[in-house]
């Protein structure tokens, strides 16, 4: 799924001509995707265009040229382009939130702000509420998403630590605003996408509270538990909320379904002779959990489809870190796949993969398995795939056997692919 073309689809029609009657026209992206979305803006918008902002990940590598350091010139001559963190937010994620936040205050009546928005955008365009460090946002997400927290649950917590996400964004603009989403989130829902900065948030201070209280909250840092605390006693505005009358004049439409990398790979699949099982339902939960029941079900119903097949499934897991490995949750959901390829057959071989070409901290996108996976590592002098499983190193695993999958980024990050193939 190509980001800069969906964006170009989308600028035809009715934003078009939004476009071309407004007084003047800014647009912000951000996400992993932020680069190819404002690129392809660039090119195909029409109307007065004042300002264009990205922040995403870098371009370069740091210290290269002067795109690593600070608001600079981005992709067209145009824009303005922030480095920033992902998984967790940086110094680049905050100068770029606010940047973003000055854009949409100078906006006027008439002026209409695009604000193109994809996968990673919650710690890539980031900014702590007042009384709250970086220091402990960054390790309250880092706790959050080492205890399994789903991302629902974490950009609950995110959105009401936050001075942009949850609304906030469109709530600061006088003028028109449009958003245009790349869907990285089960179900597509537009306030959980890059935590939700131009629409109605749903979800209150006592969530968030809620989902620090199942997991310690004992042990998060102070001022974010007492800020949550004050929010619930009213002492903290809430994030807006549906009817609010500072989102009356924004509108926000998904362009890029999560699913639709499903039907990028069926077609991939077709295109090599291969019969295509769609799985309807979405993988999610605990990775390793998640993959054994995977298996078990397809195992139970494939039995008479078509050979060759091809199984696609999609969805975004979890992982609760209890290891000091390496690794993510594609290459941890593939490692617990391993032991429960018999039932399917000898002529198979599975795979799960971040669309965006990152799986946790590694430059790998998920990893392979077949049923000459657990005899090839014990050959190789390897442990038990349980010793990593249970050290959260499937990234050690994979690396030894040459399985790993890399990709590099795909500027893009449209949730995880479970491939499953069975030869004849």
């Amino acid at each position: 799924m190509n980001a800069g073309s969906l964006v170009r689809r989308a600028l035809d029609g009715d934003i078009a001509s939004t476009l071309r009657r407004a007084k003047t026209v800014d647009a912000i992206a951000a996400g992993k995707a932020a680069s190819a979305m404002l690129d392809a803006f660039a090119s195909a918008a029409e109307g007065p265009i004042r300002t264009m902002l990205g922040v995403g990940p870098p371009l370069s590598p740091s210290g290269s040229d002067p795109l690593s350091s600070g608001i600079s010139t981005g992709l067209t001559p145009m824009a303005e382009w922030q480095d920033a963190g992902h998984p967790l937010p940086n110094e680049g994620s905050m100068k770029g939130a606010r940047r973003a936040l000055e854009i949409a205050r100078a906006a006027g009546p008439d002026d209409v702000l695009i604000v193109l928005i994809s996968g990673g955008g919650s710690a890539l365009m980031a900014l702590p509420a007042p009384g709250i460090s970086l220091a402990d946002k960054q390790q309250t997400a880092r706790m959050l998403m080492a205890r399994s927290a789903d991302i629902y649950e974490l950009n609950t917590v995110r959105k009401h630590l936050s001075a942009i996400k949850g609304g906030r964004l469109a709530a600061a603009s006088p003028g028109r605003v449009l958003t245009l989403a790349v869907s990285d989130v089960v179900g597509d829902d537009l306030s959980v996408i890059a935590s939700g900065p131009t629409v109605a948030d749903e979800s209150t201070f006592a969530d968030a509270l809620a989902v620090l209280s199942r997991r310690d909250i004992d042990s998060y840092p102070k001022s974010v538990v007492t800020h949550l605390r004050r929010g619930v006693a009213g002492e903290v505005e809430e994030s807006p909320k549906s009817g609010d009358p500072r989102l009356a004049r924004a509108e926000a439409r998904v362009i890029g379904p999560q699913r639709g990398a499903i039907e990028g790979a069926k077609r991939a699949a077709e295109q090599l002779g291969y019969h295509v099982h769609i799985v309807p339902e979405p993988i999610t939960g605990e990775a390793r959990s998640s993959a054994r029941a995977h298996l078990t079900a397809m195992s139970q119903q494939l039995s008479s489809l078509p050979r060759p097949l091809c199984v696609i499934s999609s969805g975004e897991t979890t992982v609760n870190v209890v290891g000091r490995g390496k690794g993510g949750r594609n290459q941890e959901f593939a490692l617990a796949m391993a032991p429960w390829l018999d039932p399917i057959g000898s002529d198979v071989v599975a795979a799960s993969i971040g669309t965006d070409g990152i799986d946790g901290p590694t430059d790998a996108a998920g990893a392979l398995v077949d049923p000459t996976t657990l005899a090839r590592a014990a050959a190789a002098g390897l442990p038990p795939a349980q010793t990593y499983l249970d050290d959260n190193n499937a990234y050690a695993f994979f690396d030894r056997l040459g399985d790993l999958i890399r990709t590099g980024p795909t500027n893009t990050n449209v949730g995880d692919l479970q491939v499953i193939l069975i030869g004849k």
